[in-house]
């Protein structure tokens, strides 16, 4: 077995996701860089250094999650963090549309059945079936830990209340993607708790990013801090709590 505590990050080939990897290679863990592109995994991987190895790893493709899962179990061994960052908030934006007039074509009485499901299959069911594969790896390696990627723009308390400043674009594409996958975080902590696999949920605020056509107001570096800080979390750790910048909670 690799002597090394490793960790797989998906979408890791750019944005946060390269950032979150960069500071777990620092923090001594071997990087599994997950990338749908391998081409753009093996050049992060070689920006992050020597600890960094690239997978291809297509969160939407079975047979791509499974052969990646094998990968990691004959090469290493072990999997000792789960972070899933891959996510898309659209695949329907036209060049130059703002966020708030994307919205508006996504609204639940409008909105494209197609351009929903893409994105659910990417940030939904993307995220169980990466799960489903790698848990007989994290399973097999003492103290174990997922992080769940997801957005406070998907927390139904907050949009719940009129003064909330993203009340406005909240709908069943992206927004609603990420208070799936936040439901899907508590089933699964609730599910490895007798276990003691801990599994959050962390936000990663609005981060200048691809996904938002580097619109948000955040560095990357902002942008990878809580979900560094929940996975180097000891053993004492929580478990099916949603985060956000320095630990504050976000309400479900």
């Amino acid at each position: 077995m690799h002597d090394k505590p490793t960790a797989l990050v998906t979408g890791a080939n750019q944005g946060i996701g390269l950032q979150i990897a960069r500071e777990l290679a620092a923090h001594g863990f071997t990087v599994l860089v997950g990338a749908r592109d391998l081409a753009r995994g093996e050049a992060a991987a070689l920006e992050i250094g020597a600890q960094a190895h690239a997978v291809q790893l297509d969160v939407t493709d079975l047979a791509s999650i499974s052969a990646a899962a094998e990968h990691i179990r004959s090469a290493f061994g072990r999997l000792d963090l789960l972070i899933q960052n891959a996510a898309i908030s659209n695949t329907g934006k036209k060049p130059g549309q703002s966020v708030e007039d994307y919205a508006l074509t996504t609204k639940a009485s409008n909105v494209s059945l197609d351009e929903m499901r893409a994105v659910w299959e990417t940030n939904v069911f993307g995220v169980l079936m990466v799960y489903q594969a790698m848990l007989p790896l994290l399973r097999a390696t003492p103290g174990a830990r997922i992080v769940n990627v997801s957005s406070g723009v998907g927390s139904l308390t907050r949009n719940a209340d009129p003064g909330f400043a993203y009340r406005g674009i909240f709908g069943p594409v992206y927004p609603a993607s990420k208070t799936a996958l936040n439901a899907i975080t508590l089933a699964m902590a609730i599910e490895l708790e007798p276990e003691g696999i801990r599994v959050n949920a962390v936000s990663p605020g609005f981060t200048k990013t691809n996904l938002n056509g580097y619109a948000g107001h955040e560095t990357v570096e902002q942008g990878a801090r809580e979900a560094v800080r929940v996975a180097l979390l000891g053993s004492d750790g929580p478990s099916g709590t949603f985060t956000g910048t320095d630990g504050a909670v976000i309400p479900w």
